[in-house]
């Protein structure tokens, strides 16, 4: 005598459950892994606490105003972020004809310049998350680490980040706008426009652009009150 057994149909409703909790077993299994990935890449710890620091900022936005904002992401940023590398990228070959005291004022305004941008455009929170990649790609001029900020609406921004480094240390040398867009490319383009009237022309200008930023924060502040 034979005997068969017959499929039981799964309801749909039944099968949603079963597909969530595959899901849940598969996010759940992944955790750990993404952990230690996180934990062994330096790289990609650096941008995590760069990210922390910015969300906590974004979240106590309205009480810090602008000033507070610029001095709690100050510390995270110059620690983030290799600030005269960048400048030396973004002035390009005529960076070994400026003198040293003119070289500093260009480190010094471009890192004023870059914690100013910060701290006016990330002047609140409705939602946003930030997605790290649990692990950077090697390049042959450092790590890349890619991420996503993923807005309220769902939308994602992808924000790549090229960094320098080795052992414990990597820091940022540039950032790719879309992931794909080289901020210092754009910076150098217009940074040489500024250079043929001399040095001390651009060390005004990247002044300008950090108060810029400074009024533009605090206009819309006073905004919000009105």
């Amino acid at each position: 005598m034979s005997s068969s057994i017959t499929p039981r149909a799964v309801s749909p409703s039944r099968r949603l459950a079963l597909q969530a909790a595959i899901a849940t077993l598969f996010v759940v299994s992944a955790r750990p892994a993404r952990a230690q990935a996180e934990r062994s890449d330096a790289a990609v710890r650096s941008i995590g606490t760069f990210y922390d620091a910015l969300l906590a900022t974004m979240k106590d936005a309205q009480r810090l105003g602008f000033q507070g904002r610029y001095d709690k992401l100050a510390p995270v940023i110059r620690a983030t972020f290799d600030l005269p590398a960048m400048t030396r990228i973004a002035v390009g070959p005529e960076w070994s004809t400026i003198p040293p005291d003119m070289q500093s004022q260009l480190i010094e305004n471009f890192t004023q310049m870059t914690i100013a941008t910060y701290a006016n455009r990330f002047d609140g929170y409705s939602g946003e998350r930030f997605e790290v990649e649990p692990a950077s790609e090697t390049r042959s001029t450092g790590r890349l680490v890619r991420t996503r900020i993923v807005r309220s609406s769902g939308e994602p921004v992808t924000l790549n980040y090229l960094m320098r480094g080795s052992g414990e240390t990597w820091k940022v040398v540039d950032v790719y706008l879309t992931g794909t867009i080289s901020e210092l490319a754009m910076r150098r383009s217009e940074f040489g426009v500024i250079l043929k009237a001399g040095p001390a022309a651009l060390v005004d200008s990247l002044h300008q652009q950090a108060e810029k930023q400074r009024q533009t924060s605090q206009a819309k502040a006073a905004a919000v009150k009105r």
